[in-house]
């Protein structure tokens, strides 16, 4: 039987050392044997967007805002990775919902951040 709390454990000592990498790994495992455990599953989003493992991110804390929509660090943290992926029209549903329901300010900042940068980058034209 494998023990999610000390792979949880493991993963967050991981990443407190400053080895997100190391810490995904432990995460993953511990998310395989609990799947829809909000814990095990914001930690391991938390390890590969550290880690810059952006794609796996998102994928994680997809299924967390499917857990529970009104999480608003789990907004948050989507939001920022998608932008970390230069998808910043993506990213601002989340962090708008993030800065209403958590009405931080720093939040706040970060739509308005964001927000710039969908006003300004240019959209690139359709290939013929």
């Amino acid at each position: 039987m494998t023990d999610v709390t000390e792979l949880l454990r493991k993963g967050r000592m991981f990443r407190a050392s400053g080895d997100p990498s190391g810490a995904a790994r432990y995460l993953a495992e511990a998310a395989e044997h609990a799947p829809r455990d909000r814990t095990v599953l914001t930690e391991l989003a938390l390890a590969h967007f550290q880690s810059a493992a952006l794609g796996k991110a998102e994928r994680v804390l997809t299924t967390l805002v499917e857990l529970d929509p009104s999480d608003g660090y789990t907004r948050l943290l989507l939001g920022r990775t998608l932008s970390r992926q230069s998808r910043h029209a993506d990213a601002l549903p989340h962090l708008r919902l993030a800065a209403v329901i958590t009405q931080d300010p720093e939040v706040a900042s970060e739509v308005a951040r964001v927000q710039a940068r969908v006003t300004t980058t240019p959209e690139v034209p359709p290939s013929p």
